[in-house]
């Protein structure tokens, strides 16, 4: 099992290249921002190659930021706006070497919204699809993001199935999951043939992965099991210094060392 480190909250009192050489640093497998669009592309892109490090995904802008705005896409009216928004992020996308597309729904409810947010996606894939990239999806919890069109599992699914784009996918955030929906286990493996990334978070309070009610080891094993190799998502909010945080990280990469180190031994034994 690998890890990604989300640098919208890990490290985020550094400049984003030096976030992505902070999570090398750490052990991290790979890298994933929020909104990079104030650093120039080519310094990430320079950054990506020396560090070694894939960046998996971005979002699209979220709007008018200080008016609350978060996403254009479910936003009948503003669909100049989404346009834009989702040709800027496959543009910075293609610059930095990213495959997938965060499309953010925003604040909006009812049919009209649906239809919008439908129509969007369907424009999103097919650009995205010109260059081999995924476009996600991702379903917010009511709690942090009240009055976010996209909030479920169901929803999305439901979404997913009326754009029939193959490039359209799901974002499994696993912290919004269990706020709104529970039942991680069953949902991921009943979902995973439309899961584009996985993400996670401690509940309820969006912490390092080693403490609150979601016991993430049985979630990361049962992740491995499914077959799923791409890294997880490390998306939490540390509550102060990042490489503090960061001990769940080291005890998964002892633990996996061992068990390898384990097989190894138990076959030579065989032998």
């Amino acid at each position: 099992m690998e890890f990604s480190a989300n640098l919208g909250f890990l490290w985020t009192d550094r400049s984003l290249p030096d976030a992505i050489r902070a999570a090398h640093a750490a052990g991290f497998a790979a890298v994933e921002c929020h909104w990079p669009y104030e650093t120039p592309a080519t310094e990430v892109a320079a950054v990506l190659v020396e560090t070694g490090l894939p960046m998996l995904g971005l979002n699209t802008r979220r709007g008018n930021v200080t008016a609350g705005e978060n996403g254009l896409s479910a936003l009948p009216g503003r669909e100049t706006e989404a346009r834009r928004a989702i040709e800027e992020a496959v543009d910075y996308a293609r610059a930095i070497g990213a495959r997938k597309i965060h499309v953010m729904a925003g604040f909006a409810r009812g049919p009209e919204a649906h239809r919008c947010f439908v129509g969007n996606l369907r424009l999103a894939c097919e650009i995205a699809n010109r260059y081999g990239l995924t476009i996600l999806i991702e379903p917010l919890n009511h709690f942090d993001a009240p009055g976010y069109f996209l909030t479920t599992t169901d929803q999305s699914v439901t979404i997913i199935d009326e754009v029939a784009a193959p490039n359209l996918k799901l974002m499994f955030d696993c912290y919004h999951v269990q706020v709104m929906e529970g039942d991680l286990t069953r949902r991921l493996r009943n979902l995973l043939p439309l899961i584009g990334h996985i993400q996670f978070a401690s509940v309820p309070d969006r912490g390092p992965p080693d403490r609150g009610e979601v016991a993430y080891d049985h979630i990361f094993e049962t992740i491995a099991d499914l077959g799923y190799a791409e890294p997880l998502g490390a998306e939490y909010k540390p509550g102060g210094d990042t490489d503090a945080s960061l001990g769940w990280l080291r005890k998964w990469a002892r633990n996996a060392a061992q068990s390898r180190f384990g097989d190894v031994d138990d076959r030579s034994k065989d032998g």
